[in-house]
């Protein structure tokens, strides 16, 4: 089994429930082809680079997982089909080197305090501001 990450981005009209009912669909696509979460980073709403249909924000989410290769196709193909999510990028690590950073990336991400998950939660007021 490799290990990848996955940055989503979700689109930040949906109700801060929505957003989780759409993570949780992306955490049970890769659980459902056979992998393995290692960790996850709600990372929150956040201003994005440039307009992506017509959206300024959006939610940004990072997993780290493994899973075998074979499963990467049908992972990003539900992703691509999903029409809650504004982009997604699907990193792998392969190498020694790239191996050790994934481990201390989940690391990091499992050792986070949990007031920064509160904090990134996305609150239904602001969504609605916004």
């Amino acid at each position: 089994m490799r290990k990848y990450e996955n940055l989503v981005i979700v689109k930040p009209t949906l109700t801060a429930e929505e957003i989780q009912a759409n993570i949780a669909a992306i955490e049970e696509v890769i659980t459902s082809n056979g992998g393995e979460i290692a960790a996850t980073d709600a990372m929150g709403m956040r201003k994005l680079a440039y307009p992506i249909a017509k959206n300024e924000r959006g939610y940004y989410h990072v997993i780290y997982y493994t899973v075998e290769p074979s499963a990467i196709a049908e992972i990003e193909r539900r992703f691509r089909i999903n029409e809650e999510m504004l982009r997604f990028v699907t990193i792998k690590y392969e190498k020694k080197a790239e191996t050790k950073a994934w481990d201390a990336l989940v690391e990091k991400t499992k050792n986070a305090p949990a007031a920064k998950a509160e904090e990134a939660a996305p609150a239904t007021e602001e969504a609605a501001a916004e």
